[in-house]
């Protein structure tokens, strides 16, 4: 049943919403060529067909056929393309190209999905149409990288990306005073995921941490001695370069570096530094008890593109100090935006967790000791989902993601 009181202008934005979403996921499948949606270009994830089903999938399952209980048109297709996977480390997936359809059968499935979700929406529960909305922009990101692993062959020609590179900054330590670290957020408080309920104080000792996020300048240094270099990187030479959408160009010192938890955890040992912890992490971006009336580091809502890279600027980071230094309540750059970043802290259920009735797995699937929380939000990273509460997580190993770093001294 429709929730009472959920007004037409509600719908209406809802609507909106739901259809710029859709906007963004078309706009990257029609960068692939026709014959590369059968690649598959991280080992740990799905081929790309998949995902041209999945995001019809997950709404006509979620929406459709689950919370309204209309009949199933094609079943065969809602259980193929449910869901994605994530396996461990060794244990990637092995079905060959010829076991999935063909692109024309699930485009006709999505648009069939489209045209009898759009009839119902307005009969759907709000806190659905904002799962499917948030989800499909969650995919955007996830289908960006890996279209970037994608051999620049295969994709579409664009116009080459903006570039913005100079003299990387001298680091630089905040100190960070003692006090509460607010996380998660009040139910009630609008939608949210699962796994960011229920708002709650971590008393955070007093320690310093990185202005800006380790750059490519830094990382550079260990990989000179030995570090494991980023997915992102190609050696040539002597010389490296930066793989980025559409070409390779000479490694832009002054960007994040873009990492694993495990090469980052090992750059910060090698600094005599460590990781921060998701609390340290509020403690940096908010200032602790003034939390609650800071959405977002800035202090205001909604962000825009003066803020910060996030929202589909652009394919490109930008320069670690491209944005104002003062952007967090302590003066410490790019908290959001410009890429996640890897905390120390185990991802797990918050005190009072409830699953998401509509969603049971969305996160207890990953409590499991093998996903690390990442915090901030990148260059593809939709601006709604920059809310303080937010949280991203991965497998240690995982390469793919648009993910940096900064260190900290306890």
């Amino acid at each position: 049943m429709a929730e009472e009181g959920f007004s037409m202008n509600l719908r209406s934005d809802l609507a909106s919403a739901l259809a710029g979403a859709r906007m963004q996921t078309d706009q990257l499948f029609r960068l692939v060529r026709p014959e590369a949606l059968y690649e598959r270009p991280a080992l740990e994830r799905h081929r790309l067909i998949f995902y041209l089903g999945h995001l019809e999938a997950f709404d006509w399952n979620l929406i459709c056929a689950g919370e309204l209980e209309m009949p199933r048109f094609h079943p065969a297709f809602d259980r193929l393309f449910a869901f994605g996977i994530d396996p461990p480390p060794g244990q990637s997936p092995a079905d060959r190209p010829s076991d999935w359809p063909s692109a024309e059968e699930v485009g006709a499935y999505g648009r069939q999905v489209r045209d009898r979700l759009d009839q119902v929406l307005p009969q759907a529960p709000e806190a659905c149409i904002h799962a499917a909305i948030e989800h499909r922009l969650m995919h955007a990101e996830t289908f960006a990288y890996l279209l970037h692993n994608l051999p620049v062959e295969q994709k579409l020609p664009q116009a080459l990306e903006a570039g913005c590179e100079r003299p990387a900054p001298q680091s630089e330590m905040i100190e960070i005073p003692s006090g509460k670290a607010i996380l998660g957020r009040q139910r009630g408080d609008g939608f949210g995921w699962d796994n960011e309920f229920v708002e709650h104080a971590i008393e955070t000792p007093a320690f310093a941490i990185g202005k800006y996020k380790v750059t490519n300048s830094q990382y550079l240094q260990f990989v000179q001695q030995g570090g494991p270099a980023p997915h992102f990187w190609k050696r040539d030479g002597r010389e490296w370069r930066y793989r980025t959408m559409f070409s390779e160009v000479p490694l832009p010192l002054s960007w994040p570096a873009y990492v694993s938890y495990d090469q980052a955890a090992q750059y910060a040992a090698w600094a005599g530094k460590s990781l921060p912890t998701e609390a340290q992490f509020h403690r940096a971006a908010y200032g602790g008890e003034n939390e609650r009336t800071r959405p977002h580091p800035w202090g205001v809502a909604p962000p825009d593109a003066t803020r910060g890279n996030f929202d589909f600027a652009q394919w490109n980071p930008l320069p670690v100090d491209a944005t104002p230094a003062g952007d967090s309540a302590l003066g410490v750059s790019q908290l959001v935006g410009n890429g996640w970043e890897w905390t120390s802290t185990v991802f797990h259920p918050f005190p009072g967790f409830e699953p998401l009735p509509f969603y049971p797995g969305y996160s207890a699937d990953f409590f499991d000791g093998a996903h690390f929380v990442l915090k901030g939000g990148s260059a593809r990273t939709a601006a709604v989902l920059l809310r303080r509460s937010f949280r991203n997580w991965f497998r240690p190993g995982y390469p793919y993601a648009y993910a940096g770093f900064r260190c900290v001294e306890n």
